[in-house]
């Protein structure tokens, strides 16, 4: 069930708050419809419920905010615009990385396909799906964590008559099995035939909050839809008569010899056109829109089986506004999860695998660092004066950095700035939470993607010197130890900088700009640091922290003690360390203050009722103020907790 309980939006400049004093409810086992004209509110009202938009009042989904549930996605579905996917993903992909970040089966994602019919599309790219395609895959993953509650913004977009039917059958499934489903519909005749319960909004107030046999009849205006090429001789006639016997009937002109008549019967309708005369292509009863002016298509009346009825007339199989499906004719669901696995730190390192693997980004970066790697190692051994640990990066005098650290920085950025690009584990875009075992996985993912670039480009580049030039180039450095540590730290050093800068700017750009910055500002800015003139030097250091922590360093450590502290100090050494920890601890700020994150505001009577909302006796009081009224419900919503506890003073 949902408790929607005084939702108001900040209002932006001089321009009024878009949802202003909304509560209403969704129960459980009916499927709600939130109706209103474009611009009425309808995912504004969607967006202050689920927390991603800051303004005043609350929602509460079974009795607890959103924010109070442990696990979101298992408790509510959203669909909220296109499916916020790398368009280079297929269809399985998508789903089957979902899975992997909510913790179910993999085969859950050929579940959810079979049901919402993606099967034979699976393996399909999403920037290849239809509008109507899309909706379906939305749909799909909203189920894929079989969740309680269905929150849905225009589901319905872009899909035909017969897929409308379809989606429809779901939603009634769904609610069958006990669910909840508020879904938004700009179309009354849409919210009257799927619905069980409308709630209206008009410029962001709540208007009306109907079952759908109260909407229809009150809310819907039934009309007689007339086509005949004397559309204008019929109109002037039936006007004349309703005058005569001084009955209401409101007469509409539409486009295609189309009329609309209000207040009318067919069989009135049909006996005035007999006695002039006048030759009646088309005559039905239709459930029109909220207004006087129905949109109606200029196509001569012919409609096939599978095209909407926008004038509202219905086909022989097609259900009566008020008709529900029965619970013979609904859809299957997905089989529920029965046991569901417990939170496990392989949960987002499972993601991140398959959100890398499932795109060719990173295959395509390898390939051409290797490429770029050869080729520039051959060029440097042509012109000489290289010596061979550059020649093995392949890393010029004039190079900040070499392709290899390149690559891998660039890796590094694409797998956070994606994230805010392709928001998957959001529920909208901007949104994108940092969770530090989200980032610990992506820095694990990282390393590994640095170190198997920086193996790969020195073998391809020892063999493409040794196809060129022979054996004469491919000699093993004596102190190759040092310089492999000193390889390594600097591709993965370049890794998680593109990660962290990346997932701080929530760019791929500036997290491959922070890479680039390190050589060319930070670098020069440490060797004019350790230029001046030195008193002390820190010698025996690995001997003095050895006597520090009282143990002995097993395997002879103080030799690698003593190397890292070596590596350190050199200028690129200590300049990637202290852009590291510089970036980390931004990172790390960010994460903390997007932990104490904006809450809705509560009434206070609820808050110390324990957030109950059986507890608040003041539900009922709603929706009758008319515009400009204060209402007494407002004054309980603050802006902050500062603004709570002065109310429980005064």
């Amino acid at each position: 069930m949902i408790q929607a309980i005084g939702l108001t939006s900040n209002p932006c400049k001089d321009f009024p708050a878009a949802v202003d004093d909304v509560s209403f409810e969704a129960r459980a086992g009916r499927v709600t419809a939130l109706l209103g004209a474009p611009g009425a509110g309808k995912t504004t009202t969607l967006r202050l419920m689920l927390e991603l938009q800051q303004g005043r009042g609350i929602a509460y989904f079974r009795g607890r905010p959103l924010h109070r549930i442990a696990h979101p996605s298992r408790e509510v579905g959203v669909l909220l615009g296109e499916v916020p996917g790398h368009p280079a993903r297929t269809v399985r992909g998508q789903l089957r990385m979902l899975c992997a970040a909510a913790g179910v089966p993999v085969r859950r994602a050929d579940e959810v396909l079979e049901v919402v019919g993606l099967v034979s599309l699976r393996d399909e790219r999403l920037r290849t799906l239809s509008r109507g395609m899309d909706r379906r895959l939305g749909l799909a993953c909203a189920l894929l964590s079989d969740p309680h509650t269905l929150v849905l913004d225009d589901p319905a977009d872009g899909l035909c008559a017969r897929e409308g039917r379809w989606l429809h059958g779901i939603l009634h499934a769904h609610a069958a099995q006990g669910g909840t489903v508020l879904f938004t519909t700009a179309d009354p005749k849409e919210a009257a035939r799927t619905a069980d319960r409308v709630v209206t909004l008009e410029e962001g107030r709540l208007v009306a909050e109907q079952e759908v046999s109260d909407f229809a009849r009150t809310r819907l205006r039934p009309r007689v839809a007339v086509l005949s090429p004397h559309a204008a001789r019929l109109g002037a006639l039936l006007t004349k008569e309703a005058r005569t016997a001084q009955r209401s009937v409101e007469i509409v002109r539409e486009e295609g010899n189309r009329l609309s008549v209000y207040g009318s019967t067919c069989a009135d309708v049909g006996e005035t056109a007999f006695r002039h005369g006048i030759l009646v292509h088309q005559l039905a009863d239709e459930i029109g829109d909220m207004g006087s002016r129905a949109a109606a298509p200029d196509d001569g009346g012919a409609r096939t089986a599978d095209e909407p009825s926008l004038t509202g007339a219905r086909t022989a199989d097609e259900p009566s506004p008020t008709e529900s499906p029965t619970a013979e004719t609904l859809p299957p669901l997905p089989p529920p999860i029965a046991v569901r696995q417990a939170p496990s730190p392989l949960r987002p390192l499972r993601y991140e695998l398959r959100r890398a693997a499932g795109v060719g980004t990173g295959y395509l970066t390898f390939a051409a660092v290797l490429v770029t790697s050869a080729l520039l190692s051959v060029f440097l051994a042509r012109i000489g004066h290289t010596s061979q640990p550059r020649l093995l990066a392949a890393w010029p005098q004039q190079c900040p950095l070499p392709p290899a650290a390149l690559g891998a920085g660039l890796l590094g950025a694409i797998a956070s700035g994606e994230e805010f690009r392709h928001p998957a584990l959001a529920a909208d875009r901007g949104t994108v939470p940092r969770r530090l075992g989200l980032l610990a996985a992506k820095l694990l993912v990282a390393s590994a993607t640095a170190l198997i670039l920086a193996f790969l480009t020195v073998g391809c580049d020892l063999e493409a010197l040794y196809l060129v030039y022979g054996r004469e180039l491919t000699g093993v450095p004596a102190d190759w130890l040092s310089l492999s540590a000193s390889w390594i730290g600097l591709v993965v050093g370049c890794a998680w900088a593109g990660v962290l800068a990346a997932g701080i700017f929530r760019a791929t750009s500036a997290g491959l700009a922070a890479v680039l910055a390190v050589p060319i500002v930070v670098v020069p800015l440490v060797q004019k640091a350790l230029e001046g003139p030195s008193v002390r030097t820190a010698a025996g250091f690995p001997e003095r922290l050895c006597e520090l922590v009282l143990m002995q360093w097993p395997f002879g450590g103080e030799r690698y003690l003593a190397a890292g502290a070596r590596l350190i100090a050199q200028p690129v050494g200590g300049a990637l360390m202290l852009s590291l920890t510089a970036l980390l601890c931004a990172y790390l700020l960010t994460t903390l203050r997007s932990g104490v994150r904006w809450r809705p505001s509560v009434p206070f009577r609820s808050r110390h009722a324990h957030n109950s909302p059986e507890n608040a006796h003041f539900f009922p009081i709603r929706r009758q103020l008319r515009r400009g009224e204060r209402s007494p419900f407002r004054v309980l919503f603050t802006k902050d907790l500062k603004g709570v506890g002065d109310s429980a003073d005064k």
